[in-house]
């Protein structure tokens, strides 16, 4: 869980610079960019440990899941400029209530009543924050926005069956590069020289990005799918913070007493999975 909420931090400041970046150039621009200058980050691994290291076992996997995630991309560039930012972070946690429930499913994860329950007050609180928005001008954005929740949940669950054979490091430097070159079509439509600033921006967004991915496929290694997601809930604190800090954004009511009962199922699963794992490990061993 803390793999994940550490993760949550480093998306947070990475979307509130892309947001940004998608007021100042065409949004799919800025999504090449920002993934392109992403491989930047795993260049010092790659003379470290050298190129061989970092080749994965099963590359048609690696763009498998770097198409899945590309679409969710690139919904998520459409609409992250034309919302506020803490509406943007509230909507997409409907990708972890997907996640559980898809790792379950497909992934035969269990699902004690307490995941089950966190996904209930979860969405409770989802629908708090987002019923308000998907109506006036900017309600078709905030569909974009939901409608790539599902989207991103299937790339955690293809990231979490990659993790049995597959690096950390390697699952994240192939979703950059597969996702980069996924993107690339899209930016030269409307391709504009960018400026130094611009370029550094993406770039440090791209780090970033990098860095988040790395922490929350180690958090997938370390423990199910379903157990992490209900922390990601957390990014709402840290989006509502940025939003209002950079771009001014004063968030609603309904979107502070929904992430209210979001952050009180976040802490809630969080404790009982606590005491869920001290109880696990002072059990003994089943009979050989």
């Amino acid at each position: 869980m803390l793999w994940m909420i550490l993760a949550g931090l480093m998306f947070s400041v990475m979307n509130a610079m892309m947001r940004e970046m998608t007021l100042q150039m065409d949004h799919f621009q800025a999504q090449f960019m920002r993934w392109a200058l992403s491989v930047l980050a795993f260049v010092p691994l790659v003379l470290r440990h050298g190129l061989a290291a970092h080749m994965p076992k099963h590359i048609g996997g690696q763009f498998t899941r770097g198409a899945v995630h590309t679409v969710g991309v690139t919904m998520w560039f459409t609409a992250v400029g034309q919302i506020p930012l803490a509406d943007m972070t509230a909507i997409s946690f409907t990708a972890p209530l997907f996640a559980m429930v898809g790792a379950a499913v497909f992934l035969r994860e269990p699902m004690r009543w307490e995941r089950w329950m966190a996904v209930v007050m979860g969405f409770v609180g989802i629908l708090l924050v987002v019923g308000p928005k998907l109506s006036g001008g900017g309600g078709v954005y905030n569909l974009i926005m939901l409608a790539s929740a599902p989207i991103f949940a299937a790339s955690a669950l293809i990231t979490k069956r990659m993790t049995r054979y597959e690096s950390p490091s390697v699952i994240v430097a192939w979703q950059a590069i597969t996702v980069a070159i996924c993107s690339l079509p899209l930016a030269l439509l409307h391709w504009q020289t960018p400026t130094v600033l611009q370029t550094f921006v993406c770039m440090l967004s791209g780090f970033l990005g990098a860095i988040g991915h790395y922490f929350m496929t180690r958090s997938l290694v370390a423990t199910d799918l379903s157990a992490t997601q209900a922390v990601k809930f957390l990014e709402l604190l840290w989006a509502v913070l940025l939003g209002w800090l950079i771009f001014g954004d004063v968030s609603t009511e309904s979107t502070l007493i929904g992430g209210a009962v979001i952050c009180a199922s976040t802490l809630w699963v969080a404790h009982r999975e606590a005491r869920h794992s001290r109880r696990v490990s002072r059990e003994p061993p089943p009979p050989h």
